[in-house]
Formats: C-alpha cells, sequence, structure tokens
C-alpha cells in the first residue's frame, strides 16, 4: 500500500530558509569577525557583485543580518586572515576556506573544457598556452599582479570595453578560474592575483576530497541551507555536481534514510512540489525563533532571491532584477531592493546615493498590495532607511512617499 507524502506548508518552508540563511537571528549582535565567519558558513557564500548604486550586494546581505555590519569585516576575513577565499559558485563569492579542497574538482573541470568555449578563446589570442605560461611565470616571479600590469598590445580599434579582455586579463583569470591563482586582495574592486600556495598554502596542499564525498558535501550542505528542496535547486545551490549526480545522491540518500521525500505547498497557485528535506524538519522548524519585528532592505542577490521562482513560491513575491534592462522597459527601477518585515516580503524601493553629496536618495517606495502603511511600519521602514545611510557612509537621506505599484 503506497503511503502519501508528508505535506510542509508555505510558512514552514519559509521559515526554514529564513532560519537557514540567518534571517530569523538577532541582527544587533556585535559583529565580530568570528561572528561574521560563523554567519557566512551559515549563509554557504555570499554572492560578490560589483554594481555600487548604494553600497556593493555582499555588504548589503551581510548588513541585513548584522546591523552594525561594517565592509572592512569581511576584508578582514578575505585578505588578512584568509579564512575566507574568493571564487565562483554560481557567480563570484566569498566562501569559506575550509571547503576550499573542494574546489580541486571545479579547477579541473574548467581546465577541460574553458578553453573549448568561443567566448574564452575570442580574448585569450590564438596562442592560448603561450600567453597563460607567460602570465604564469609573471606572477611566479614577480609577486601579485592586477590586470592593468600587463601591457595592452592589442590594435587599436580592438573591443575594449567590460567584457573585451585582452589575453593577458583572460589568462589572469584562467589562471584563477583553474586553481593557479587565488584573489590576494582587491585594489578599488580590481582583483590582486597571486599563486594559490602563496595566498591559501594550506588549504592548497589538502588533500583533494574524493568524487563521492565532493557529491556527498555539495548536497548535503546545499539542502541544509534551503531547508526544502527540488533535486534541481540543490544542484543550483553551488553548482558544483552535475544534476545526474545530484538526482543519484537523492535516490542514495533517500535510500538511507538520510533525507525523505515531502510535498511543498505554494503560493504561486502551482501545484504541491515534490521535494527533498531532513528527516527532522518538522523539529528543525519547530525549534526556530520568531523573527526579528523589524524591517530589513534586502539585497537584490540575497540568498532568499536568488532563485526567483521559489521567492513567489514562498513569498507570493514577484521580483525582477532589472539593471540590466533597457531603462524604457523597466516597471521598477535600476537596483531596488526588497523590504523584509518579519518573515514577509512587504515591498520595495529604489534607492540612489548621492555620494558627493552624502546623501541617500529613497526616490520611491512601493508596498505589496494588502499591506498598508501605519505609524508603526513607517518608522520601521525610516530606521532600516537609517541604517542603510550608516552603512553607506551617508550623512542623510531622504524618503519618497509610498506609490501605487506601476502598470505591468
Amino acid at each position: 500500500m503506497a503511503h502519501s507524502l508528508p505535506t510542509v506548508p508555505v510558512a514552514t518552508a519559509r521559515r526554514l530558509l529564513l532560519g537557514a540563511q540567518g534571517l530569523l537571528d538577532d541582527p544587533r549582535r556585535r559583529p565580530t569577525a568570528d561572528v561574521l565567519y560563523n554567519l557566512i558558513e551559515q549563509l554557504g557564500f555570499v554572492q560578490i557583485d560589483s554594481i555600487n548604486v548604494v553600497e556593493r550586494a555582499h555588504h548589503l546581505t551581510l548588513a541585513a543580518r548584522l546591523q552594525s555590519y561594517k565592509p572592512h569585516l569581511l576584508e578582514h576575513l578575505l585578505e588578512k586572515d584568509r579564512r575566507l577565499f574568493e571564487h565562483w559558485t554560481h557567480d563570484a563569492s566569498a566562501i569559506p576556506t575550509r571547503w576550499y579542497p573542494h574546489w580541486h574538482h571545479r579547477f579541473e573541470r574548467y581546465r577541460q573544457k574553458v578553453l573549448d568555449y568561443s567566448w574564452w578563446s575570442e580574448r585569450i589570442g590564438d596562442r592560448p598556452e603561450e600567453s597563460i605560461a607567460a602570465v604564469l611565470e609573471r606572477v611566479r616571479r614577480e609577486g601579485p599582479l592586477m590586470t592593468r600590469d600587463f601591457e595592452d598590445r592589442r590594435p587599436e580599434g580592438t573591443d575594449k570595453a567590460w567584457w573585451g579582455w585582452k589575453p593577458e586579463k583572460a589568462a589572469l583569470e584562467y589562471l584563477w578560474r583553474t586553481g593557479s591563482f587565488a584573489v590576494a586582495r582587491r585594489v578599488n574592486f580590481h582583483k590582486v592575483y597571486d599563486l594559490s600556495e602563496r595566498v591559501l598554502p594550506e588549504a592548497h596542499g589538502a588533500p583533494r576530497p574524493d568524487p563521492e564525498e565532493h557529491v556527498e558535501w555539495a548536497c548535503r550542505t546545499a539542502l541544509e541551507r534551503l531547508g526544502i528542496a527540488g533535486a534541481d535547486e540543490i544542484y543550483r545551490f553551488w553548482h558544483a555536481v552535475t544534476p545526474a549526480e545530484v538526482k543519484e545522491w537523492c535516490a542514495r540518500a533517500a535510500a538511507a534514510g538520510a533525507i525523505v521525500p515531502v510535498l511543498a505547498e505554494s503560493l504561486d497557485g502551482a501545484p504541491a512540489r515534490r521535494c527533498w528535506a531532513l528527516p527532522d524538519w518538522e523539529e528543525r522548524a519547530a525549534a526556530l525563533p520568531s523573527a526579528p519585528p523589524r524591517i530589513r532592505l534586502l539585497s537584490p542577490f540575497d540568498p532568499i532571491l536568488r532563485e526567483r521562482k521559489r521567492t513567489l513560491r514562498l513569498f507570493g513575491f514577484d521580483y525582477r532584477f532589472e539593471a540590466f534592462v533597457p531603462a524604457p522597459q523597466r516597471r521598477w527601477g535600476y537596483y531596488v531592493l526588497p523590504i523584509l518585515e518579519g518573515e514577509r516580503l512587504v515591498g520595495r524601493l529604489d534607492p540612489k546615493l548621492h555620494r558627493d553629496e552624502g546623501l541617500l536618495e529613497i526616490r520611491q517606495v512601493w508596498w505589496e498590495p494588502g499591506i498598508r502603511r501605519s505609524k508603526g511600519r513607517d518608522a520601521a521602514l525610516e530606521a532600516a532607511v537609517e541604517r542603510l545611510a550608516r552603512l553607506t557612509g551617508a550623512e542623510r537621506w531622504s524618503l519618497a512617499p509610498p506609490a501605487p505599484p506601476p502598470s505591468a
């Protein structure tokens, strides 16, 4: 006789995600280097992004969880004590160094595939081995170097825009992606590359996990940080193993009783989805603290927003990052921040930092349908904007009155 699967209510799946991603913890705790490191390990990683309309995404993500966070704390962990290193998950990220040995599998995958991509071959030139060897030898001999330390020998008229890399830049990135180089530090957000054995000597020399250990680590740590997830979401968390390997792991883990199948309900009107959970998911959910009764402004790249379909399923919140959408086609704005109140996404705002004037301008605020203004909610939003202003170094801020949502 077949047994029906347990059903996970939306509220429970949402709380498990918020708890796993550090948004149910008290944000008033003192942000020491140890506290910050433990938070990033809890999250798994923090995505690093260059866009700096108000503050870079990695700092916004951490400040949403630690209200007194200062960017120098992350720099210390990356550049001084090296408990974090920079590499790729689904994108550039700050990652706990204790997991660096697992990146050897990614390095090998890049070595096998990257130069076969036309995108890379077009940038690294027609003699890639020669370019790579020359760049490697120069860094080995001279120490940490940046892209600007290499002369651009391309002829006039060559595309020299953001992605129009010179061959030496492509070689630096190749050597970083494949593990020969590590990011020693950043200067004005530009990478400074050095040999991995000089930047991360212990981690670089540590034994590589075997393929089975690597798959177990990638899938288990992903599910722990998602709470309830389909095999596709487990795969996309790290992008460290293949979808087929994830499906095989799910089958093995379920047969061993290490994970259980569940049906996850949804706010988007779709039928309940078959997902996976740890066996004690109900106990974990019951033990979670209540969400702090405050408003937090989230980065567009916050972990709870990364899977847009999941955000719609769990929060009923339809979010699209529009920085790369042509201005006339944007519905909301270039760098809109979602508003988290307790356990709900209740609105969004459009910020702009005027650095020369020391002014943080909130150009527009939109509450979600059904969210009513009140003195308490207005005060909580103002407090959140004040915290954002402190993070950015703005001396003052302005807040536009709420507006009705723009037409789709």
